[in-house]
């Protein structure tokens, strides 16, 4: 399905709901802003297979410009709203984007990308969505157009970019099918078939578009003919009065979501009927077994998570009725089949721990980057590919996740997968958030630090860090235990909850 038959067939539905300002948008509506924006990028000298980048906090213009990026046949790249122009740059440069648009909230970013335009030698055009001084603005090119189709409409493609936990940013790039732009959206069928959506669905967006899984969810409800509901950002209390006020019945969320509702007072969490809500999707970071013990025990077993990553090579599912008899897994796979592999790429035995690898799904590429791509392959069977992630397989095919490969720690030659510590030290009372890296030691090569956000009611210092070190050593193995533990204000970590352990590991390590 496509917005354009939702508009023929339910013009007076709606399409999205922007908490922000209560403003709703029909499909017919929908259908007439998108158009009006294709046209507003063929008037940029946009033609079908060039691509453009959007840097854009979460908006209804945003999924404008998504819906006529798709419809014009251009490859459309979703840039954090977080990162520095030299960043954005490289992003610019790397996909070779001919247009870049930038939110008018983020005036500063796109006065810094205009200082820095002769580092992007391929760009055309770099404009605004919203009035910024000295700045052309689509907003107001598109507003004056006409709401009809253009002629030559071919459906678009995509290309996502990782969140550079570990390195550069790599892309994956989708290529635009051509012909008819309503074409299968495999988002959709993906949502449809798995987790239940279709057009009855009132889907609440709370994390940033610039995040494939947010955006492949929320174009997929509109292609499925649901509503979208979407917030600004994430709050705890406007997230569960938006459930209440829109009766939605299906979210998408990441672990740190959940412990900020966890958080909130009693009171407040009551407060609100939820009672709409029939699905609850989790993915994009490891959510500790007591988080997710408790969110069922307040939602009900209506969580399902999911591990899968941009790359598109493989889905691992599992409901929450799985989850309870197999706590701590992400499930087994819908799309593709695992390999749990050591590092000359030879299957491992069941429960062993090893790099996983997915086969028979889609065999992606690294965009402009043959070495990442080659790095990513069974060095035994080139078609089975890895996000560089670690895990084991049960005896009935159910996955747990250990750790990113780049973090693992080897401390006199004993490999320790950070995760496990600290979904343990995630546990205790005064933690607020907690980043367990291998650090330089001069006899083992690395020893375990855990950097440790402190909640507010605790007191960070020496005290509490011999708590907090006795409290595993109590729990777990010595050899996995910190042996040292820092504190920190704020533990750096992106919009949809991932751990930039890069940058935590990084004050430790000296540059190279």
């Amino acid at each position: 399905m496509h917005p354009q038959i939702h508009a023929e067939e339910a013009a007076g539905k709606n399409a999205l709901v922007f908490t922000a300002t209560g403003d709703s948008i029909s499909y017919a509506e929908l259908e007439r802003r998108a158009n009006r924006f294709a046209h507003g990028l063929r008037s940029l000298g946009m033609a079908s297979g060039d691509t453009i980048a959007i840097v854009c906090d979460n908006r209804p213009e945003y999924l404008d410009l998504y819906w006529a990026a798709q419809r014009a046949g251009l490859v459309l790249v979703p840039v954090s709203s977080r990162l520095k122009p030299d960043e954005i740059a490289y992003i610019v440069n790397d996909s070779a984007a001919k247009t870049v648009v930038v939110g008018d909230t983020l005036a500063a970013t796109a006065r810094g990308l205009r200082a820095i335009e002769a580092q992007m030698p391929g760009l055309a055009a770099l404009v605004t969505l919203g009035p910024v001084e000295g700045f052309r603005d689509l907003a107001e090119i598109a507003a004056h157009l006409p709401g009809t189709r253009i002629a030559d409409e071919g459906a678009g493609g995509r290309m996502t970019y990782s969140s550079g936990t570990t390195g550069r940013p790599k892309g994956i790039r989708f290529p635009p099918p051509g012909g008819s732009p309503i074409v299968p959206n495999p988002a959709a069928q993906m949502f449809s078939r798995y987790y239940g959506f279709n057009r009855e669905t009132v889907y609440l967006s709370p994390a940033p578009l610039y995040h494939s899984a947010p955006l492949a969810a929320t174009t997929g409800v509109q292609a499925l003919g649901g509503c979208v509901v979407l917030m600004p950002k994430f709050e705890p209390e406007a997230f569960l009065a938006a459930i209440e006020r829109h009766h939605v019945t299906a979210v998408q969320v990441v672990p740190t979501m959940f412990i900020r509702l966890l958080a909130l007072p009693e009171e407040v969490r009551t407060r609100y009927d939820l009672s709409s809500l029939k699905t609850v999707i989790h993915a994009a970071a490891p959510c500790p077994v007591p988080v997710k013990q408790a969110m069922i025990d307040w939602l009900g077993p209506i969580l399902m998570e999911f591990y899968a990553g941009s790359e598109g090579n493989g889905h691992v599912r599992i409901t929450s009725e799985e989850w309870l008899r197999k706590p701590g897994s992400v499930g087994r796979p819908v799309m593709g089949s695992i390999h749990i592999c050591d590092d000359d790429g030879h299957e491992l035995p069941v429960g062993e721990i090893g790099t996983i690898y997915f086969s028979g799904a889609y065999n992606f590429s690294y965009h402009n980057d043959p070495e990442k791509t080659a790095a990513s392959r069974n060095p035994l069977n080139p078609d089975w590919s890895t996000m560089g992630d670690v895990g084991r397989l049960d005896d009935e095919g159910f996955l747990y996740l250990s750790d990113r490969k780049d973090f693992m720690i080897i401390s006199g030659g004993v490999n320790i997968y950070p995760q496990e510590v600290e979904n343990l030290l995630i546990t205790h009372p005064a933690v607020e958030d907690v980043a367990v890296i291998g650090v330089p030691n001069p006899d083992f090569g690395e020893e375990v630090k855990a950097v440790v956000q402190a909640k507010s009611s605790a007191q960070p210092g020496d005290a509490l860090a011999s708590e907090l070190i006795e409290w595993c050593r109590e729990r777990l193995a010595d050899v996995k235990c910190p042996r040292s533990i820092d504190f920190d204000p704020a533990l750096p970590r992106t919009d949809t909850g991932k751990l930039m352990k890069k940058e935590v590991k990084a004050r430790y390590w000296p540059a190279e």
